[in-house]
């Protein structure tokens, strides 16, 4: 699965293209037609699943140092200089340049004993993404936040179940076009073109006008791809007249509230998350990049984890102090850790690649609080207690939300596809 990118057509360009007849069929992201600009607010099932009805995804894009963030060993060989300090989680600690997170640590599960399979970016983020590997069974697999949107997501919203903010995510394979991502590349600007340059009126005419040139080509031609094309217009208008677009928007938060969260793309990516979930979207991803650290790995983690601190420890509070936590979940990994010891590359030297073990955080709903689960050895190299693949971590996630991991779903050739490998084991012991 190619990664989704943002692309640049604007909503009137995409209607006119569309009104002409010069909008390949072909396109089935919602990225690459006219709701690559907009997005809405689901409601989730509430039937099944347990504390969480959301997830957030803070996916931290390079592979962070397990060694210099959540699993410091001061005393091994490749420790560097940063200090481990104390959490407000009794007997945790984690890195000095993680203060706020620290302070927060009461409030999730520190996982230690991550261990997977491929040590390449692209192979690593869709196994995280999906829990599968690139190529199984040769099927293009969903991500989580497709599976979420799919799943969780009320069906007849405007718009997409699931938003990626930053430049790129992973799509939902054989679910189909209804349940990829909304791209947002830049928070600070939101979705752009969600307002028309027309009147109310003129709008809806145009509108109709469309749907009444398309109307025969839909009635001869049945497909899936032809369905998907009218639902994204449909949802795309929908929205552009909901309230939900606001959310978008966060330079309608007060000054104060920016300030908490910071002025880079990450924080500002953060706290759109944060008005996303207050608008009943189920599943947003934030991305923070620059984690592939094979050179200077200790400014370049100093750095990022200043950024990483500001913006998610606002979230958690953010989310906290407006009862939002206790629903959901809060996610924060990448695709792999990196290297116990340090490599000889040059004058700044760095860590490498390490899928064998590292570590990542879940915080608020659905997980116990203030523990530790997973341990690796005096290294950082091995895990020994508490071992977690990418199946199992899918498992886990999707069982705190509610979603039925033995279910299976048939792909558009007619093959069922379980959600989760019947290998996955769930992690019950951090499950609240």
């Amino acid at each position: 699965m190619q990664p989704i990118t943002q692309y640049k057509s604007t909503r009137r360009e995409m209607l006119q293209l569309a009104a002409a007849g010069g909008l390949s069929f072909g396109y089935t992201s919602w990225l690459d037609t006219l709701a690559s600009r907009v997005s809405a607010a689901p409601v989730l099932s509430s039937s099944q699943h347990k504390k969480a009805k959301a997830c957030i995804l803070i996916w931290l894009s390079g592979g962070p140092s397990h060694k210099d963030m959540f699993d410091l060993k001061p005393q091994s060989k490749g420790a560097g200089d940063f200090k481990p300090i104390a959490t407000s989680a009794p007997g945790i600690q984690i890195s000095e340049h993680l203060p706020k997170i620290a302070k927060l640590m009461n409030l999730g599960v520190l996982l230690r004993g991550m261990s997977t399979l491929e040590g390449a970016h692209p192979r690593a983020s869709f196994n995280l993404h999906t829990g599968y590997r690139e190529g199984q069974g040769g099927v293009v697999y969903p991500s989580l936040g497709s599976l979420v949107s799919s799943e969780l997501g009320k069906k007849d919203f405007a718009a997409p179940n699931y938003v990626a903010i930053g430049p790129r995510s992973y799509g939902s394979g054989f679910l189909g076009p209804k349940h990829q991502p909304l791209q947002v590349a830049v928070p600070a600007r939101g979705v752009e073109d969600l307002k028309s340059s027309v009147q109310q009126n003129q709008f809806d005419q145009r509108v109709q006008l469309l749907e009444d040139m398309e109307k025969a080509f839909y009635g001869k031609y049945q497909s899936d791809i032809i369905q998907a094309h009218k639902t994204t217009y449909h949802r795309a208008v929908k929205l552009m007249e909901s309230k939900q677009s606001k959310a978008f928007d966060i330079s309608l938060e007060p000054q104060e509230t920016q300030s908490q969260y910071g002025k880079s793309a990450f924080g500002q990516g953060c706290l759109m998350a944060r008005r996303l979930i207050e608008a009943s979207i189920p599943f947003v991803e934030v991305s923070l990049g620059g984690w592939d650290t094979h050179n200077d790995n200790f400014a370049r983690v100093k750095t990022l984890s200043a950024t990483l601190d500001q913006g998610m420890s606002a979230l958690i509070l953010d989310l906290k102090n407006r009862g939002l936590l206790s629903n959901t979940l809060v996610v924060c990994m990448g695709e792999f850790g990196r290297t116990p010891n340090i490599n000889n590359r040059g004058a700044k030297p760095g860590r490498d690649h390490y899928p064998r073990a590292w570590s990542m955080l879940m915080m608020g709903a659905g997980v116990k609080h203030g523990m530790v689960y997973g341990k690796t050895d005096s290294e950082g190299a091995s895990v020994v207690e508490g071992k977690m693949s990418a199946m199992d971590f899918m498992a886990t996630v999707c069982t705190i939300l509610g979603i039925d991991i033995t279910k299976e779903i048939q792909t558009p050739i007619g093959r069922p596809i379980r959600i989760v490998d019947k290998t996955a084991k769930v992690t019950h012991e951090i499950i609240a």
